[in-house]
C-alpha cells in the first residue's frame, strides 16, 4: 500500500472506531492522534529513504502540534487508531501491526540504552488502554488487551488480557473477551481473599476437627491459587 492510500486509510479508520465523530470536518480539528499518524507516515517514508534530519524535524513539528512523540523509524501498520492521543510515546524500534487501538498517555518504550531492538512489538488487533506502559523488547500477541495504567514488562500471549503493576495475564485465549475497564479484576485483592479464606478454613478445621470441611474447600482454593500463579 502506497503512502497516500495508507494516509487515506488512517482517515477512514477514525470513522470506524470513534462513535463521537459526527462529520468529516471534525477530523481536521479534534483528532490529534490522526494528525500524529499523518506526520509519522510522511517522516517514516523519508526515513526509509535514508534521510535522517528532515524526518526528525517533521516528527518534532508533529510532536509540537499533537503532543504525540512517534519516532520516524518506528514501524506502524495499517488502520492504527490513537484515540485522544495526548502524551503517547512510540519508540524508535517499536513495531505495531494492523488494526491496533492505542489510548492517551500510552508509552511503548525501552528499558535500556543498548542498540538494537529495545522497544515492544504489538501484533494485530491489540487494544492498549489509557496510561499503559509497555516496556522493553517484548511482544503483545494478536488480539491481546492491556488494561489502563498497566505496566507490561513481559510477553502477553495472543487474546490474553494484561492488567496491573507489573502486569499479570488473565483471560488467556479468549478471543471474544471485551476490554471493560470498569470490570477489570484486582489480582492482588483476589490473592488476599484466597489467603484469608485459607486461614479461616484451617482455623475451623483445627477447632472442630472436621477434616471433610478442609477437603471440600481445598479444590476451590487450589484453583484460585493456580490461576494466580499462572498470572505471575
Amino acid at each position: 500500500m502506497n503512502l497516500f492510500r495508507t494516509i487515506k486509510e488512517d482517515f477512514l479508520n477514525v470513522k470506524r472506531n470513534d462513535p463521537a465523530l459526527h462529520n468529516t470536518f471534525e477530523l481536521f480539528f479534534n483528532y490529534p492522534g490522526l494528525w500524529a499518524m499523518f506526520f509519522y507516515r510522511i517522516s517514516n517514508s523519508l526515513y526509509k529513504r535514508g534521510l535522517r534530519f528532515i524526518p526528525r524535524f517533521i516528527s518534532a513539528i508533529g510532536q509540537f502540534l499533537t503532543t504525540v512523540d512517534i519516532h520516524p523509524a518506528a514501524t506502524i501498520g495499517c488502520r492504527v487508531f490513537i484515540d485522544h492521543a495526548v502524551g503517547v510515546v512510540i519508540g524508535e524500534t517499536a513495531i505495531i501491526g494492523d488494526d491496533v487501538v492505542i489510548y492517551q498517555q500510552v508509552t511503548l518504550g525501552g528499558v535500556s540504552t543498548s542498540h538494537g531492538k529495545r522497544h515492544p512489538t504489538i501484533e494485530n488487533n491489540v487494544i492498549i488502554g489509557t496510561g499503559a506502559k509497555v516496556l522493553g523488547n517484548i511482544t503483545i500477541g494478536t488480539g491481546a488487551k492491556v488494561g489502563a495504567n498497566s505496566v507490561v514488562v513481559k510477553d502477553v500471549p495472543a487474546y490474553a488480557t494484561a492488567i496491573g503493576i507489573p502486569a499479570r495475564i488473565i483471560n488467556c485465549d479468549n478471543k471474544n473477551a471485551e476490554l471493560r475497564h470498569d470490570m477489570l479484576p484486582d489480582v492482588n485483592k483476589e490473592i488476599f481473599h484466597y489467603l484469608i479464606k485459607r486461614i479461616a478454613v484451617l482455623e475451623e478445621t483445627i477447632r472442630t476437627g472436621n477434616v471433610e470441611l478442609m477437603e471440600k474447600e481445598d479444590h476451590e482454593l487450589s484453583e484460585i491459587y493456580s490461576t494466580f500463579i499462572k498470572s505471575m
